[in-house]
């Protein structure tokens, strides 16, 4: 599955969040300037960040399995947090 999302946080920033939330629940395999995989028994996920259209940073994040697993979870939930980051104000909904 891959997932987008469009945000004010830079993208060093994002790609810390990155680190951060998935380095506590999988092993890294990959790091690049704005780029980060990771994996375990439940698969793999990247994060990317790059600059888009001035202030924006677009998040992409892709995982290896379909869509409902716990790797594809775990990318929709740190999505969700780089969303509150920016907007400390959004309620995260959703059982993820």
């Amino acid at each position: 599955m891959k997932y987008f999302h469009r945000t004010h946080l830079g993208a060093d920033t994002v790609i810390a969040q990155a680190n951060v939330f998935f380095g506590a629940r999988l092993a890294p395999t990959e790091e690049a300037p704005r780029r980060r995989r990771f994996a375990g028994t439940i698969g793999q996920v990247a994060v990317s960040a790059q600059a888009e259209g001035g202030h924006y940073t677009l998040v992409i994040v892709e995982t290896n399995q379909p869509g409902e697993s716990e790797a594809d979870k775990l990318a929709k939930l740190f999505l969700t947090r780089v969303h509150s980051a920016a907007e400390p104000a959004h309620q995260a909904r959703g059982a993820y």
